[in-house]
């Protein structure tokens, strides 16, 4: 029998391997030939500053080919204040069209030199959400909704923030605020519907909670424009699920309405369904009008009436921020945003 003497090595002994050295923005520069002020020039998009497109190619070379980042905290020490705009994550269910509205606006922040950071948070709310914003420094916030009040402004400006910006239906002293008259979107569908002969108005009221914010000024919206006509308005609460949306269609009958204004897109599509399921005719039993204008509501048979709402664009609002945070002494400035018009299809 023949035997193999293996020696396996100790280990213990072998030093671990050196740690490899994070470049640097002098590495950049020596790679590409120039100072290290050109490199931060170049990597920070410095445009007060002349330098050649040949030059900013080899200095951004250079910084792939070494794997450098610049340094984000290095970076606002130098600036007095970091170039980050937090956005709280909203509380409610974010549709399709909000969603292309904060795509759109963080492509905007990005080509003027902000970083776009979604705060998720669960149980902090108002002024204690606010001092959590706050330890993250951010030089903007800007805060879909409400829920912070003027005590919570001030933590965040106190802690370095130029801008506050709100985006609801009411303004908060000290922050900048786009107001959003979301009656408007209510009374637009109610004008459209009592216009087309219907008297017995339904109006869809989410019950997923969140939504208040908005289906609260909708319904109040509905009731104004009709107010001192021949018309009613029934209230009708419907959570987004199927079973929710075949109960209300169950008792339709009962309830004698010729029109419905779905309170968005969303739920109009999900009350649609349940209603034609059980027999109504749409629009000859029931007009049906959303809100929104989203593409799926065109492919329905038959297309959805949609009141369609003109946001800001998110270049606009993009702008408006970074002019808040250049002029931090400026009074608070408040724009009406939300505009709101009916787009007629066969549902109504």
């Amino acid at each position: 029998m023949t035997y193999v003497m293996v020696h396996i090595p100790d280990r213990s002994t072998v030093p671990p391997p050196a740690p490899r050295s994070v470049p640097t923005s002098a590495d950049v520069a020596r790679l590409a030939g120039v100072s290290r002020a050109t490199v931060s020039y170049v990597l920070n998009n410095t445009s007060a500053v002349r330098i050649s497109e040949p030059t900013r190619r080899r200095v951004r070379a250079a910084a792939k080919e070494l794997g450098y980042v610049p340094h984000a905290a290095a970076r606002s020490l130098r600036a007095g204040h970091s170039r980050m705009v937090l956005m709280p994550a909203p509380e409610v269910p974010a549709g399709p069209l909000y969603s292309q509205f904060i795509n759109e606006l963080q492509w905007a922040l990005g080509r003027l030199d902000y970083t776009v950071v979604q705060y998720g948070q669960v149980g902090l709310r108002g002024d204690e959400a606010a001092r959590a914003w706050a330890e993250l420094r951010p030089v903007a916030v800007l805060l879909p909704g409400g829920g912070l009040g003027p005590e919570g402004v001030a933590v965040l400006k106190r802690s370095g923030a130029r801008a506050v910006v709100t985006m609801g239906v009411e303004r908060i002293e000290g922050a900048h605020a786009l107001l959003m008259n979301h009656a408007e979107v209510g009374r637009s569908a109610a004008v459209h519907l009592y216009g087309r002969g219907r008297r017995r108005i339904g109006v869809v009221m989410p019950e997923e909670p969140g939504l208040e914010a908005f289906s609260n000024p909708r319904l109040e919206g509905v009731r104004r424009a009709l107010e001192g006509t021949d018309a009613t308005v029934t209230v009708l609460p419907l959570a987004y699920e199927e079973e929710s949306a075949a109960e209300l269609a169950a008792r339709w009958g009962a309830l004698n309405l010729d029109s419905v204004f779905a309170y968005n897109d969303e739920y109009a599509m999900l009350l649609m369904r349940a209603l034609q399921d059980n027999g109504v005719a749409i629009p000859g039993d029931t007009a049906i009008v959303g809100a929104d204008d989203l593409m799926l509501g065109r492919l329905l048979r038959p297309r959805l009436t949609t009141v369609h709402l003109e946001l800001p664009s998110g270049r606009a609002l993009a702008e408006l921020v970074d002019q808040a945070v250049q002029n931090d002494t400026a009074p608070p400035e408040v724009r009406q945003v939300l505009g709101a018009h009916v787009i007629p299809r066969d549902s109504s």
